[in-house]
């Protein structure tokens, strides 16, 4: 890692001039234009008051930040498919993070596996059709434009009983699907 390049970055993000950057920091000009360069290296107290200056601590500064994917399209995305139900997972790998997306397709008259109680909360938005959606042992009807909202604590499914696809983004936090 190139302390300067990152540091110099950081500094021009906060729209800083080297001069006001060492004012903050009790440092020369000259020393943040060599420690930019990379011909100088700062003392961990000196990198504090950098970083300080710059809004930063040590933890973020030093973070790996790896190319991480942010945008994913189709080609991404994992759908299965069985009983008139057809499932995508909209962020491959999702479960290590803390929500899971999909985007899901009901057959008129499917339904999804009744799932278990379970940790957490489940958020939908209805994109067209209609669905059904059993918590326990109540429904309510949701309709295209329309969303659901609820903690997973009891048993629940989805389910289309229309004569028309439905489809819906559903999202489970922490990932459960």
């Amino acid at each position: 890692m190139q302390l300067g390049t990152k540091i110099k970055d950081m500094r021009l993000q906060l729209n800083l001039t080297q001069e006001e950057l060492a004012d903050r920091c009790e440092l020369t000009k000259g020393y943040i234009s060599q420690l930019e360069n990379d011909l100088t290296s700062p003392s961990i107290a000196t990198l504090g008051d950098i970083l300080d200056a710059l809004g930063s601590s040590f933890s973020e500064f030093f973070r790996d930040e790896k190319n991480e994917k942010v945008v994913f399209s189709e080609g991404d995305y994992i759908e299965k498919e069985a009983d008139g139900l057809v499932q995508n997972w909209l962020v491959p790998n999702a479960q290590k993070n803390l929500m899971e997306p999909l985007s899901v397709e009901l057959a008129p008259h499917a339904s999804t596996a009744e799932d278990v109680p379970h940790e957490g909360e489940e958020f939908g938005f209805v994109l067209d059709g209609k669905i059904t959606l059993t918590l326990g042992k109540k429904k309510y009807v949701c309709r295209r434009g329309e969303s659901f909202y609820y903690s997973a604590d009891r048993t629940h499914k989805i389910s289309n009983e229309s004569n028309a696809k439905a489809r819906f983004i559903w999202i489970s936090s922490p990932p459960n699907f």
